[in-house]
């Protein structure tokens, strides 16, 4: 009699256990492989500042929690997207210490750095895939949303121009990356980069303090 009162009591038990949860689907393999996934899409479809880790996670079926778990910050999260092989929080550390009137060639110089270094091969390749694939407003986001957001702020004056002035120089520093390391086109490709920065740094000085035209 008790085995069967045993067994009734445990049948009863589960017959009034509560279903599993659906949920979001828990961290697994390849779940990482979506989020990057996705994130790329909407950083490319809506820029770094309007895509959302929140919007990213949905779409991805997971919670933002766990995209915070894998990558940190949106910003880390970009990087990771794009597949960037350097840290530009630490990249961009000489450019945000330079003088304001040594701007422009301190930061001809760190980003040429960067490009000549044993990174800059990924970074070339992420940039040709980003180009190969039309994902072109990644090297945008990347360029004024990122690298350059922080001195678009130091050079607005007036008020209202730093964009202006951030553009141009991500317009020559993109085309300076596409003839060096993507055309490899002479004598830009093999010239030194003292005499790189020579060239080009006062001309980014004057996109970035210079005068501009009404």
């Amino acid at each position: 009699m008790r085995g069967r009162r045993d067994a009734s009591a445990a049948d009863s038990v589960t017959d009034t256990a509560p279903p599993a949860r659906s949920g979001r689907r828990p961290g697994r393999s390849g779940t990482k492989d979506a989020i990057l996934t996705v994130a790329r899409r909407r950083f490319a479809e809506a820029g770094f500042d309007r895509a959302s880790v929140r919007s990213i996670a949905s779409d991805a079926g997971v919670d933002s929690a766990l995209v915070h778990h894998y990558f940190g910050t949106k910003r880390d999260l970009f990087v990771a997207a794009v597949a960037l092989p350097v840290d530009p929080d630490e990249t961009l550390k000489p450019i945000l210490a330079a003088d304001i009137d040594d701007l422009g060639p301190t930061l001809a110089r760190t980003i040429l750095g960067v490009w000549d270094s044993e990174n800059g091969q990924g970074i070339v390749a992420a940039f040709r895939s980003m180009i190969a694939s039309g994902d072109t407003s990644l090297i945008s986001s990347f360029l004024l949303q990122i690298a350059l957001r922080d001195t678009a702020v130091r050079v607005d004056v007036p008020a209202g121009s730093g964009l202006e002035r951030v553009g141009l120089v991500a317009s020559q520093m993109a085309g300076l990356l596409l003839t060096r390391h993507i055309l490899e086109l002479e004598p830009i490709a093999s010239m030194p980069a003292d005499r790189l920065v020579a060239v080009v740094g006062p001309t980014l000085q004057r996109y970035l303090t210079g005068p501009l035209p009404d």
